[in-house]
């Protein structure tokens, strides 16, 4: 029998489809009691948008964070996990959740780029809504925790390296090191080139900077990530960047985010706990 591949993962949890059901529908949910705007635009592109949510009681100068949905660069679509802005709302920040183009379509570079534009945009709109940009948190699961590092990394050809300032990370169930991508069930959905895999490596990135960063995922994990999780962390530690590294027993690659998303649960708590403690 051939090796199951371990960045399939729907073939390691069984309700992969029950679970992605519920975390759109957690998202329906809190979209329907929240006041938000859709579709912010950051850029001109169709998918260059971004929906705002804002906490009931609103004070200013409160934390504002930006969340990046997952889909290995191919898939996803924002409103889908709106849920996750729950945690963020409940520390009184205001919570961006952000689009970005899909490969094939669009090649990694400019998804890069898109997210620090996200980001940028973000900060510059901050007064205006009522936050302080220096309160800008960041977060992203899966793929979107590889895109979010970008925003305080520098590729070895980046041609526009990240200047927002972050005051601080959560990288949730992150793929750290792209080299397998190309060559896996990614290969005909994604067209990775080895290439894109070897200039956007967070693990190989020229340079990393910055705040604090939570690198977190579930203790269910395939090894990949449980591996890249811990290398990212030990790079962060030799550069002197704080980081912790947060393993969430009995969860996966999948049901982590319905974690994210609760206030109640570990996870969740320390992401309100990073969102309100930004200064």
């Amino acid at each position: 029998m051939a090796a199951r591949d371990p960045y399939r993962i729907r073939s390691f949890v069984p309700d992969f489809d029950a679970i992605s059901a519920e975390i759109a529908a957690r998202s329906r949910a809190l979209a329907a009691r929240s006041m938000m705007w859709l579709g912010s635009p950051y850029g001109t592109g169709p998918r260059e948008r971004m929906d705002i949510l804002l906490p009931p009681n609103l004070r200013h100068g409160a934390p504002i964070h930006m969340f990046v949905h997952g889909g290995y660069w191919r898939s996803g679509d924002k409103a889908d996990y709106t849920c996750v802005a729950a945690p963020v709302l409940a520390a009184g920040g205001i919570a961006a959740v952000v689009e970005y183009d899909l490969m094939p379509g669009t090649r990694l570079p400019v998804l890069v780029d898109q997210i620090r534009r996200a980001a940028a945009w973000v900060a510059s709109q901050a007064r205006n809504l009522g936050a302080d940009p220096a309160r800008l948190t960041v977060s992203g699961h899966s793929a979107g925790a590889h895109l979010a590092s970008y925003l305080a990394a520098t590729g070895p050809s980046d041609q526009h390296p990240p200047s927002t300032p972050v005051a601080g990370f959560l990288l949730l169930s992150g793929i750290y090191d792209l080299s397998d991508i190309p060559a896996s069930f990614l290969k005909d959905e994604a067209r990775m080139t080895q290439a894109e895999a070897a200039a956007w490596s967070p693990l190989t990135a020229h340079q990393h900077c910055g705040p604090r960063r939570i690198v977190a995922l579930g203790a269910d994990e395939t090894p990949p990530f449980h591996s890249q999780a811990a290398r990212l962390h030990r790079r962060f530690a030799a550069a002197g960047i704080a980081s912790d590294l947060m393993l969430l027993p009995g969860l996966n690659h999948m049901n982590v985010v319905l974690d994210l998303a609760d206030p109640g649960q570990p996870l969740g708590q320390a992401l309100a706990d990073l969102v309100q403690s930004a200064r």
